[in-house]
């Protein structure tokens, strides 16, 4: 028999260009655990993990999952599934450390198989949907300054939630006619809600995505109701199980791989939603491209995406997926595609 799987990590430091800032937290350092994972025969995968606190997560608590995970890899690098459901046993939760893992381990397959992850999986890049670029809470000034940065997107998502949305709602529309999304982050009452909606149908927004805290469902419901804007949630929904009770409350559904946990359950998140009648937005985290390239494998599947964390920061150590213009290209290469930058 083989030797069993090998994992190890390193901690990548992150910065962006710009402070970034949503409703519910300021700017922060940036700090991701790069996952390893190296069969019998050298040949390696790698991840990323993301940890939020907002979920539970912490670098410290990612490299304790980590370990845990690392003793019931087995020796099977194709044996997803199984690997996938060890893991859970092992240990719940720590969705950030369980889709790196899952991510390297893809990559892993799609290197001994020679074939990006995604034609693995029969899927065409050429129908992936523009992507958004993400403008965070700031002073309008700076608003407009990142507006004009962002000339190539044809599409933005401005983050909301804020004692000064309207303002900076205005600062946007002063700079650019193009398509706007609106995240609130869970910033919103139901009644600040409702009474943005109409502000929001004035300047032109196409999306609204978490206006209400995570566990609201009625009153998501409520705005659902009110919206002619399709309303999406985020922090609400994690899982494939999630989606039944969203049904009927929402109009769709934002998948994070640091929330799900694996590209596995990623799969089953998208179709579950889909036979509940709900749309697919697949988002990101700020993280390196890695993670970004991870993700991306699904985008063929979804009718929304916004995949702009790489682009978010100053310097990405990985080249993987790439967005210029709105349009994300995935990589030609085996796996993942990925490669450390400068080789």
């Amino acid at each position: 028999m083989n030797p069993p799987l090998q994992l190890s990590t390193e901690i990548l430091e992150l910065r962006t260009r710009h402070p970034f800032r949503i409703s519910r937290k300021g700017p922060e350092p940036i700090r991701t655990v790069l996952v390893r994972i190296r069969d019998a025969d050298g040949v390696e995968g790698v991840g990323e993990a993301t940890p939020q606190l907002f979920y539970g997560e912490t670098i410290e608590s990612v490299h304790a999952a980590l370990a845990r995970y690392a003793a019931v890899l087995g020796h099977d690098p194709f044996d997803l599934e199984g690997i996938d459901t060890r893991m859970l046993l092992a240990l719940t939760g720590n969705a950030s450390a369980r889709a790196a893992v899952s991510s390297a381990l893809h990559d892993l397959v799609g290197k001994r198989l020679g074939v990006p992850v995604y034609r693995m999986w029969g899927l065409d890049p050429a129908t992936i949907p523009l992507s958004t670029f993400t403008i965070g809470i700031d002073t309008p000034e700076v608003i407009r300054q990142k507006v004009r940065e962002a000339a190539e997107y044809p599409i933005l998502k401005i983050k909301l939630g804020s004692d000064n949305d309207l303002a900076i709602l205005e600062a946007i529309r002063s700079e650019t006619d193009r398509e706007l999304r609106v995240d609130a982050n869970c910033g919103w009452t139901v009644k600040q809600a409702v009474r943005m909606l109409p502000v929001l149908e004035q300047f032109g927004v196409t999306v609204l995505e978490q206006p209400l805290p995570a566990e609201d469902l009625d009153g998501l419901a409520v705005v659902t109701r009110h919206s002619r804007i399709p309303v999406f949630v985020d922090e609400s929904c994690h899982v494939a199980a999630d989606i039944p009770r969203l049904a009927g409350r929402v109009d769709g559904v934002n998948l994070k791989l640091a929330k799900c946990g694996s590209l596995r359950e990623a799969i089953r998140l998208i179709h579950t939603a889909r036979a509940h009648q709900l749309m697919v937005m697949v988002g990101c985290m700020v993280e390196s491209s890695v993670s970004i390239t991870a993700a991306a494998q699904v985008t063929p599947l979804v009718d929304f995406v916004d995949l702009d964390g790489a682009a978010l920061l100053a310097e990405d150590p990985w080249t993987g997926a790439t967005l210029a213009a709105g349009r994300l290209t995935l990589p030609t290469g085996p796996g993942l595609g990925l490669s450390p930058r400068g080789r």
